[in-house]
């Protein structure tokens, strides 16, 4: 007999109770070998006054078990409320997002029938570290943070499992034509990384017509891997031309903890019915006893969830006439899956997860590259709302102290000083960026000078005084010698 695995499990929020409850009825009946400690999070928590949704005791059971599986919840609508999913994965360092979306055809209906796709998305980064600024009457801001040990992490466990798991091709999307420092980064990780693993094929696309390729065309696509905003859209797109959204079921891995959950919402307008559909905690309890090792389970649990999808007991959102047999409830389902153990499906092939390794990562030690950097000017942002571009070109190039220039001011990025056009339209946020004098402009990537901190410093102080509202800095690098930060849109 296995010795049981302390598991940290969550109820939820709307459906998450019923989920639960039928999820943790088919793991008891299949002889997974756990020891459940049950901790409240979200809604409840939100509602007592704890703006995060989680309290420490039930950090603790998490640091203590360190294995995660949790129904869905329901964060409060109104300011002060940050996205729970978000903290624990952040919090833990769940780096990595995995998302398995099947075709469950002719059962399922899908205009898709060979749909066989991973999406693997980056966990941590991205504008979902949740840095936001309103800057002025008109300008909001929100930082995209990308990092160079973070786009390791996530694009080596995309190759490492391809590996583990047979997968043949690894597809990365970004955004690399627009945004070139960031989705750049992440572009540049995938050439150097893939070239460790010749045996896998590699391809990149942008993400837009990648997206639009991966829902018109998923059989082309095995295993997908991209940053946390795409990933989080094109997983639900893949999830819901599957079938639906409610089949789903994701792991989140991190070096020390795993979370594992549906990817759908709390779904409050249908709790307590008894009509959601538990598969998609179903499938991430699969991904969970994987994780720990109890694949003979998981393979009996798997076999008879696709055997009930079979028999044509389907629950309300994938029920459809002439496909399906007879439309069952959460619970109902749940009996089904648990009649079906030890059963296997005729039509689909039988689940096999004992040739699986259970956590198919390879933690290698970041090595942060050399780097000769050097200051070269700055971007300081102004509020002003009553100016024109010239007129604000003329007033800085004036208070601009000797050793420095203006080379040029934009308006929502775009370059509207010196020679701007008067079909730009502005708002009362201006980026001024400022370069050493001696600077060569007249290529596309200029030579930059570089400049003593103090000078800047000294252009703030003479900007301020003059009554200019400077509302943020950036200091402009470059890292042996190429430019650390982008042109301006017509600069």
């Amino acid at each position: 007999m296995l010795p049981k695995t302390p598991i940290t499990f969550a109820y939820g929020d709307g459906i998450g109770p019923e989920i639960m409850d039928a999820t943790i009825r088919i793991l008891t009946a299949a002889g997974a070998a756990i020891s459940p400690e049950v901790i409240e999070i979200g809604e409840k928590v939100y509602l007592q006054g704890n703006t995060s949704g989680i309290d420490a005791q039930a950090w603790d059971s998490l640091r203590k078990t360190k294995i995660f599986l949790k129904a869905p919840i329901t964060t409060p609508l109104g300011s002060g409320y940050k996205s729970l999913n978000v903290t624990i994965r952040k919090t833990l360092g769940l780096f990595a997002n995995v998302r398995p979306c099947l075709s469950l055809h002719p059962f399922v209906t899908t205009k898709h029938p060979r749909l066989d796709v991973i999406i693997i998305r980056e966990n941590e980064e991205d504008v979902y570290a949740g840095i936001e600024h309103q800057q002025s009457a008109d300008v909001v801001q929100c930082l995209k943070l990308i990092t160079r040990p973070g786009c390791e992490k996530i694009i080596r466990y995309a190759f490492e499992y391809a590996k583990t798991y047979g997968r043949k091709k690894v597809t990365c999307m970004t955004k690399n034509n627009i945004m070139k420092l960031t989705d750049g980064l992440f572009y540049q990780t995938f050439q150097q990384i893939g070239a460790q693993y010749p045996e896998i094929e590699k391809e990149h696309q942008i993400i837009d017509i990648g997206a639009a390729l991966l829902a018109d065309q998923p059989e082309k696509y095995d295993v997908v891997v991209t940053l946390n905003l795409y990933g989080d859209i094109i997983s639900d797109v893949v999830a819901q031309i599957a079938g639906s959204v409610g089949l789903a079921g994701s792991a989140n891995i991190g070096d020390h903890c795993t979370m594992f959950e549906a990817i759908h919402g709390s779904a409050p307008d249908i709790a307590g019915k008894n009509i959601a559909n538990p598969s998609g905690l179903i499938q991430a309890s699969i991904l969970m006893l994987m994780h720990i090792g109890q694949n003979r389970v998981a393979e009996r649990i798997h076999n008879a969830w696709l055997a009930t999808i079979e028999s044509g007991s389907h629950t309300a959102d994938i029920f459809r006439q002439g496909v399906s047999k007879a439309k069952v409830g959460t619970q109902q389902f749940a009996d089904q899956v648990i009649g079906n153990l030890d059963t296997y499906p005729a039509y689909f092939p039988k689940v096999n997860h004992s040739s699986h390794a259970p956590k198919p990562f390879v933690v290698l030690p970041y090595q942060r590259p050399v780097n000769h950097k050097q200051l070269v000017g700055a971007d300081i942002f102004v509020c002003h709302d009553n100016i024109s571009p010239d007129q604000l070109g003329d007033q800085l190039t004036g208070l601009t102290p000797a050793g420095l220039k203006l080379k040029m001011i934009t308006n929502r990025g775009v370059k509207v000083y010196p020679q701007g056009h008067a079909e730009t339209f502005c708002t009362d946020h201006w980026r001024c960026r400022f370069v050493a004098e001696g600077t060569v402009t007249e290529n596309a990537d200029p030579l930059y000078v570089p400049l003593e901190y103090s000078r800047l410093l000294s252009l703030q102080e003479v900007l301020s005084r003059a009554g200019l509202e400077i509302i943020k800095t950036e200091n402009l690098y470059t890292f042996n010698g190429k430019r650390g930060f982008s042109l301006g849109q017509g600069e």
